[in-house]
């Protein structure tokens, strides 16, 4: 049979108010505005301070290890001392951190406050999952995740045409005040509009044994495995093209920093529509087929940015695969994250951080390859991309699209059927 959402729609649990939902979503903003803001001033940033491409690039690798340990850290402490607490620390270190980077004196010093920055920017982005998981379930929980994909779409639109368009009156300094101010509302709206959603009856003990034991749970879930394995890889190819694609549209295709932050913008919103198609798609007709779906319009992008890095195309061609795989990514992500967390409501804020941490890990992993090559070769984008598709696609064929004889089921699932069923 064809895996879908039960039918029955569970009203949300309470406190899931429409202000509530929306600073979750608010949430999400941290990664893609902290990535993308500053990315049309990157090439200027690199002169500036006198660093190679390379090691320029690192500033967006630290920033992505810091938003996956700031997830593994702030995921389990949620789950013991609640949301509020943590999200709010966490935010204002954010502020705090962004003003740093904005004085930083060097590449080096740079490089060491965007960790900071990361890990500062991850509590955020954990929150809004695992506070999401609260206080949905059932079809609800997957519109939810389908909107954070939309979100998360429109903060990578409106982060680099709005770094495109203050790259005219500010420098990249400048950029980072903007992301601290960003931090400040952000804080402002959480400090007094958030209510707790994790109630003390619900929330874990034991310290660290307990987290070992949640972790190893987890672990042996071959469904959640997969899951994380497949959102890690498919994130490696969208922060690669994050990396890679500011050098190689404006530097071999000559496109202005407003240029850039447009086409930036085109994909972006694409992956607004893909994401929100995905998440309505997936709750009425198939989770682990519109998983599919989604790996092979990423396998056809990653294919194509291939075939330009071996042969000179023209850029009608690499926007096309651009658009397919960071349009893939978003159709991958409602399912892959409901089949990664909808299991797991005790316990929602460590399965969120496994997730989350997998997402930025890889991608800040896969993120220095892409220029080995110096910045106006296609050809590292083209590699990272087919090679971590190819292991997104084997990690869906091995962990979730196979039948197994058991699985784990937790109290208070989604009631999902097995992602092993087939047809």
């Amino acid at each position: 049979m064809t895996e879908t959402l039960a039918s029955t729609e569970a009203a949300p649990r309470a406190g899931a108010g429409r202000w509530l939902a929306a600073l979750l979503l608010i949430l999400t903003v941290f990664g893609p505005i902290s990535m993308d803001l500053y990315l049309p001033a990157l090439p200027a940033l690199t002169g500036e301070l006198g660093a190679a491409t390379s090691l320029a690039q690192l500033t967006i690798t630290a920033c992505l290890f810091g938003l996956a340990g700031g997830q593994l850290i702030a995921g389990p402490l949620s789950d013991r001392f609640g949301r509020r607490r943590p999200l709010l620390v966490g935010i204002a270190a954010y502020v705090a951190v962004s003003a740093l980077c904005a004085a930083s004196p060097t590449i080096e010093v740079l490089v060491a406050a965007r960790l900071v920055q990361g890990l500062a920017g991850g509590v955020g982005i954990v929150m809004a999952q695992a506070a999401g998981r609260d206080v949905y379930h059932g079809g609800q929980l997957i519109r939810f995740y389908g909107r954070l994909t939309v979100t998360g779409g429109f903060a990578a639109i409106v982060g680099p045409m709005l770094g495109g368009a203050l790259t005219a009156v500010m420098d990249w300094r400048g950029l980072f005040l903007v992301l601290a101010v960003i931090g400040a509302a952000i804080l402002a709206c959480v400090a007094t509009g958030f209510r707790e959603t994790h109630p003390l009856h619900a929330r874990t003990s034991g310290g660290f044994a307990r987290n070992r034991r949640n972790m190893r749970l987890l672990l042996a879930d071959r469904r959640f495995v997969g899951a994380v394995l497949v959102q890690g890889f498919v994130n490696a190819a969208i922060f690669a093209y994050l990396a890679g694609a500011t050098f190689v549209l404006q530097g071999t295709y000559g496109l202005s920093p407003q240029q850039y932050a447009m086409a930036f913008g085109l994909n972006s919103t694409g992956f607004m529509a893909f994401g929100y198609v995905s998440g309505r798609l997936s709750e009425r007709w198939s989770v682990t087929g519109m998983l599919a779906v989604g790996l092979s319009l990423c396998g056809a992008g990653a294919a194509g940015l291939l075939v330009a890095g071996l042969a000179h195309v023209p850029l009608a061609v690499v926007m096309a695969s651009l658009f397919l795989v960071v349009g893939g990514a978003a159709v991958v992500s409602p399912p892959s994250t409901t089949l990664a967390l909808a299991d797991y409501p005790q316990m929602a804020g460590t399965a969120s951080s496994v997730l989350g941490a997998a997402r930025f890990a890889f991608g800040g992993i896969a993120a220095p390859f892409v220029g080995v090559a110096g910045a106006l070769s296609i050809l590292p984008l083209g590699l990272v991309s087919a090679v971590v598709i190819a292991l997104a696609a084997l990690a869906a064929a091995a962990f979730l699209f196979r039948r197994t004889r058991t699985q784990p089921r937790h109290q208070g699932a989604a009631h999902l059927p097995s992602a092993a069923q087939d047809t």
